[in-house]
């Protein structure tokens, strides 16, 4: 054990002239005005934040998250896993994952990884159409708000330029997907989820679109809006609230560029990258009705709302897995 002998007593308590006694290394300087997110992130040392709402865990995702060419000594990743039975099943294989790779080599190992777990309702009983109903959809979206919230700042770190919101049930993406998102460079842009299945009709393998929270605002958008009271909302995607919006995954065309981009109002959290300094202005989740809006969508709304540009690739495809 090591001795500690003071040689010197002072009254330092009320002392005009107290000595520094906190150590240097415990002092960290960070000048976010030197931090930059630009279209060569990789060349650049650019840090990501890989952001993941997890309640199931897909080995697939896991699989191609691993895949990503993006130098993994610049990644961070975060998840939030609801405190429930569904939950604690996803913990404990993520947990088994995270510590095989990062036992290995050091090459191999993600800069830093920080799992959460969440105090907050569960739709874990609900079936798939049963979740995707409208009538809960305003509960269901302010949980995932929250959860998204609590996972951003509570991961969000000084030196990360990038924040990259990927759902657990996304399970196929470019291997440069990061690469290929900065180099736009743009505050806000989202990827266009489909799904893959089979299509009895035709039968053959096929694929479909899936999210539809990626859109571009319409007149009678505004216009339903304009005649809803405050805390009422409006989702996207429910014949009960036809808005005729235009919806990016409608706007997928396989001969067009892969990197053609389109303005939105609208994402979803599929697979969207932000600025970090997005997120630093003060965007983030409304887990309340914002304009009408919320989650993700709100989450657009408001980076608009700070003067930020939100963008689509309508051709660049990632994939959900088969449900």
């Amino acid at each position: 054990m090591p001795r500690y002998v003071y040689k010197e007593q002072r009254d330092w308590l009320f002392s005009d002239h107290v000595e520094d006694i906190i150590p240097e290394s415990h002092i960290a300087h960070f000048d976010l005005n030197k931090l930059h997110s630009t279209a060569n992130a990789a060349i650049n040392k650019e840090h990501v934040l890989i952001l993941t709402p997890m309640q199931t865990f897909h080995e697939k995702y896991w699989e191609n998250l691993l895949q990503l060419s993006y130098p993994r000594e610049l990644i961070e990743l975060g998840f939030i896993i609801p405190r429930s039975p569904s939950g604690d099943v996803a913990l404990k294989k993520l947990e088994a994952a995270v510590k095989k790779i990062q036992a290995s080599k050091k090459n191999d190992r993600f800069s830093k990884i920080t799992i959460l777990r969440q105090e907050s309702l569960s739709f874990e009983k609900l079936e798939e159409k049963e979740r995707h109903a409208l009538a809960v959809q305003k509960q269901r979206r302010s949980v995932m708000a929250t959860a998204r919230n609590e996972l951003l700042f509570s991961t969000l770190s000084p030196y990360t330029s990038w924040v990259l919101w990927l759902d657990a049930d996304i399970v196929e993406t470019p291997v440069n997907l990061i690469q290929d998102m900065t180099a736009h460079n743009r505050p806000v842009l989202a990827a266009n989820v489909y799904q893959r299945y089979y299509n009895v009709e035709e039968k053959k393998n096929d694929i479909r679109p899936y999210d539809f929270n990626n859109w571009q605002e319409s007149a009678t958008g505004l216009e339903i809006a304009s005649k809803m009271s405050d805390d009422e909302i409006i989702v996207e995607g429910y014949a009960e609230i036809a808005t005729y919006r235009p919806l990016m995954a409608h706007f997928y065309d396989p001969h067009n560029p892969v990197n053609e981009e389109m303005l939105l109002d609208g994402v979803g959290g599929g697979c969207t990258l932000v600025k970090a300094e997005v997120h630093r202005d003060g965007a983030m989740f409304p887990n309340f009705p914002f304009y009408n809006l919320i989650e993700t969508e709100g989450f657009a709304k408001m980076a608009k709302r700070l003067n930020y540009e939100v963008y689509g690739l309508p051709n660049y495809l990632v994939y959900h897995i088969e449900e």
